[in-house]
């Protein structure tokens, strides 16, 4: 049985770190390097750094405090936001990251995939998949969920494990924020599409969601932020639960 993994997400936005509700009104939650540490020291399987505004604002991602996080932690560190090429993804693996997540860069130009997954093995490149559901259709959005495509969630998820993805993290924007629990019948039909390893991402807001989003057919993987950033839920208590409901968990 494959061990099921806790993954806190920091969203930063001008190097602090935000918390918002479906994409929007966003909260200053903390110093990213601290809540790094914090994590790491508490147990956590990885942790990903999104830098919500730097494709918004064509900028590139703040090398020294990706540099300052992977000084700090010995966890799997993925790092997204703004990469665009092989140049800016290079540039994040040298200052620390084990992976790289991309998002609009992939749907504009899926080859990158690919040459991101030449490079550095498809086991590092992650792609970040932010749909919402518009008429019964689960559309996939660009630049930090602003923007509609025209790419549905299950035929983008295909197309991207064609080009060498080695991991998919879905954040369903319906849930994002809510507290609501996962989109569990998204996440299901997503996991039966492709055959690479699927973080559920959207909705975390008690113990009980993180076990039933990580039953085998679902996720791999249960990604959340505000119910760490606060406090809500504590990842040394989260995994002695998961194990106790017979989950393969690390403790």
């Amino acid at each position: 049985m494959l061990t099921k993994r806790i993954i806190s997400c920091l969203d930063v936005l001008d190097g602090k770190t935000v918390k918002g509700t479906k994409f929007l009104n966003v909260q200053d939650v903390g110093d990213p390097v601290e809540l790094a540490i914090r994590y790491s020291n508490q147990g956590i399987d990885e942790l990903i750094f999104l830098d919500i505004s730097a494709t918004l604002k064509n900028k590139s991602i703040l090398i020294n405090l990706i540099e300052k996080i992977a000084a700090n932690i010995n966890i799997p560190f993925g790092v997204g936001g703004g990469i665009k090429d092989l140049e800016s993804a290079s540039s994040l693996i040298k200052a620390g990251a084990d992976k790289v997540t991309i998002n609009s860069a992939a749907i504009y130009n899926p080859y990158l995939i690919s040459y991101l997954a030449d490079k550095f093995g498809s086991q590092s490149v992650v792609v970040a998949m932010d749909a919402k559901n518009i008429n019964g259709d689960l559309i996939i959005h660009s630049h930090g969920g602003t923007i509609a495509t025209n790419l549905r969630l299950l035929e983008w998820a295909s197309t991207a494990v064609e080009y060498g993805c080695g991991e998919i993290l879905f954040t369903s924007m319906d849930n994002d924020g809510t507290k609501n629990g996962f989109a569990l019948n998204e996440l299901a039909q997503l996991s039966n599409t492709v055959n690479v390893p699927i973080i559920a991402s959207g909705g975390a807001g008690k113990q009980e969601h993180f076990f039933d989003v990580l039953q085998d057919g679902i996720s791999d993987a249960a990604l959340a932020a505000s119910v760490f950033h606060y406090g809500e839920i504590t990842i040394p208590s989260l995994k002695k639960y998961l194990y106790t409901k017979g989950l393969n968990v690390r403790i």
